[in-house]
């Protein structure tokens, strides 16, 4: 009997942890978050879906979904960066039409077919390809970027509709590729996890007769674990309608974007994470005065690293 009671138990909780569309990240899908910390409530939509983007039974990233204005608000993933092949189909969300539907992201045809699903079930749930045919001057930009990861299966997890908003198509070509192949790069070097959190603030213009929203800002933030004794975080923000994008500290991105959805003030990552410099370890701090030498050698070459690393992020 007990045995019995275990074995049920652990379906149970099987069952659960295969959840794609979720109640919160707080219990799903922490790992892509730094410290299992998520953005909080001051980012969410009046009809929000938080999905753990499934693929090929494995989970890949996370994304806060708004239901109504049809776009992602943020995904969240680890940086892992890599060449991107880009897939021939396009994926949705099978969860979003209803909870009893498949927990992994399908095409529109599979949907269609194999579930039963009828393409006004689906057009009502969530953005469609045809949502995004015949745009001028946008084009289908990626919030969590295919050329981010490090195998082929999150690459093509990345092609989900419910990770895609109108972009700009010049800014998109432009200086946000820029800063997604460059100077992520750049700013992520030393880096041993780097927790990324990209999102879109809605604006006030439709594509596909006002089905899908198009984003006033494109945003992204990360938070760098270096080594146990310096963390480091940046980001970036830029306007829908130039090709331009603005450096910032995390600590100046979460006040804009206060600003910008004008409710409670933004948080994108946990405490821990810097908002204005890389943070040293009070051991480190401790060495500009002389007098509290000597110290272990295991103490000074991980200092020594951390000024190394601040003078190149001042040379960057």
């Amino acid at each position: 009997m007990l045995l019995l009671l275990l074995l049920q138990l652990s379906a149970s909780c099987f069952w659960l942890g295969r959840s794609e569309v979720v109640t919160s990240f707080e219990r799903s899908c922490r790992q892509f978050f730094f410290r299992g910390t998520p953005p909080n409530e001051a980012l969410e939509p009046e009809n929000p879906a938080w999905i753990c983007q499934r693929y090929q039974n494995r989970y890949h990233f996370a994304t806060l979904y708004d239901r109504n204005k049809r776009i992602p608000v943020y995904s969240a993933y680890l940086y892992q960066p890599a060449s991107c092949i880009r897939p021939k189909t396009w994926l949705v969300e099978p969860q979003l039409v209803g909870p009893n539907y498949s927990k992994t992201m399908e095409t529109e045809e599979t949907l269609l077919k194999k579930f039963g699903i009828t393409l006004d079930q689906l057009m009502t749930s969530q953005a469609v390809l045809q949502d995004y045919k015949n745009l001028t001057g946008l084009n289908r930009g990626h919030l969590n970027p295919c050329g981010q990861h490090s195998d082929s299966s999150s690459r093509t997890a990345t092609f989900t509709l419910t990770n895609i908003v109108p972009q700009n198509e010049k800014l998109n070509s432009g200086a946000w590729k820029n800063y997604e192949e460059q100077t992520m790069k750049k700013k992520s070097q030393g880096c041993n996890t780097t927790y990324v959190v990209v999102g879109a603030v809605p604006g006030n213009k439709y594509i596909a007769n006002g089905r899908v929203n198009i984003p006033s800002y494109l945003w992204s933030s990360a938070c760098c674990q270096v080594d146990t004794h310096q963390m480091k975080s940046w980001a970036v923000i830029a306007e829908n309608d130039q090709n331009q994008v603005r450096l910032l500290t995390l600590g100046e991105l979460e006040d804009e974007l206060t600003r910008l959805y004008g409710r409670k003030q933004v948080s994108l990552f946990n405490n821990n994470c810097p908002r204005n410099e890389p943070r040293i370890t009070s051991s480190c701090k401790r060495l500009r005065s002389f007098h509290h030498m000597p110290y272990t050698v295991s103490v000074l070459l991980p200092c020594l690293a951390v000024f190394q690393l601040r003078l190149s992020e001042h040379l960057l």
